[in-house]
């Protein structure tokens, strides 16, 4: 009997988690012939929820929660949800009830023929806030992790256990979820399932972690923002030397051609600009390293609940 892994990061989900455990107990029981655990990860959640995912443990021991000692955001709680699974299909959603775990078996059963399956939404209930960060990561991922263009991204996903085996051999900080699944097969197909309103609060993601994980998207899986400012540096230079010239042909021409400060400190300040951005870039690329060999955790676990040994964590 094959075995399913549900991992679910929390954060500010304390009446609606519940919920989501109490469709997936009763989908993947009514559907027949699954073994399953449910992995809760509390991302140092400021409510209580971490409260809320020791007594589904309690009362449930198919439910395990992981308490982490500070927010490491949800793509490193769901690395840490990966380490500790034992199933041979692993599924990820969200908390608030968005994704619906009804439909679960619409992914399952396309891994048949996939190794990965995103769900899809004809329409998503999200802000437009939310709906934009969407759309800025998707043109992201095309560009820097050579996504197909008519292929999304989301949250809710099931993939087999080998691509798991495969993320988990990334061990630096700051793990980019969409780039370690998508390097690791190109078998990905999505299936269109519905969106739901929230049924509570409000997304977890300001403009400020939004703004984080696109960064973390840019320089964690590719070079090419390096080599685009390469290729401003390359181009500055050329349009400076021509602008050169033409300052000097003008000159020749009409002896009496003010030099236009005005011009001049523009150049300096566009130029000044795009060397202080590249360097920034550099240096991210730069901090990352030295990160990495620091041995920056990417998660560290306060204490586990629901599991035959509840030691810390790493």
């Amino acid at each position: 009997m094959e075995k399913l892994s549900f991992v679910i990061p929390c954060y500010g989900s304390e009446h609606t988690i519940g919920a989501v455990v109490d469709e997936i107990i009763t989908t993947v029981e009514g559907h027949g012939g699954y073994d399953y655990e449910i992995l809760l990860i509390n991302d140092s959640s400021p409510d209580g929820v971490m409260q809320v995912i020791e007594r589904l443990a309690q009362t449930n021991p198919r439910v395990m929660g992981l308490d982490l000692a500070r927010n490491f955001g949800q793509h490193s709680a769901i690395m840490a949800g990966f380490t500790y699974l034992t199933g041979d299909i692993v599924v990820c959603l969200d908390d608030d009830g968005q994704t619906p775990a009804n439909e679960m078996f619409r992914l399952i059963d396309k891994l048949s023929d996939f190794d990965l399956v995103f769900a899809s939404y004809k329409s998503k209930h999200h802000s437009g806030f939310r709906n934009f960060g969407s759309k800025v990561n998707d043109l992201m991922a095309r560009w820097l992790l050579s996504k197909p263009k008519d292929l999304k991204i989301m949250s809710y996903f099931a993939c087999k256990r080998y691509v798991v085996d495969e993320v988990l051999r990334y061990e630096n900080p700051y793990p980019y979820m969409s780039g370690l699944l998508l390097r690791a097969t190109n078998k990905v197909t999505n299936v269109e399932v519905d969106h739901r309103e929230r049924a509570e609060g409000r997304s977890g993601y300001s403009l400020h972690k939004l703004l984080l994980l696109w960064i973390n998207g840019f320089t964690s899986f590719s070079v090419k923002p390096l080599r685009f400012a390469t290729f401003i540096g390359i181009v500055t230079a050329i349009a400076g030397f021509v602008y050169g010239l033409i300052v000097i042909i003008k000159k020749i021409v009409d002896p009496a051609t003010p030099m236009g400060w005005s011009s001049t400190m523009a150049v300096l300040l566009f130029i000044g600009g795009m060397i202080m951005l590249m360097l920034g870039m550099v240096g991210e690329y730069v901090g990352r390293i030295y990160l990495s060999i620091n041995r920056a955790p990417q998660f560290v676990i306060r204490r586990k609940v629901g599991f035959e040994d509840e030691t810390d964590g790493r």
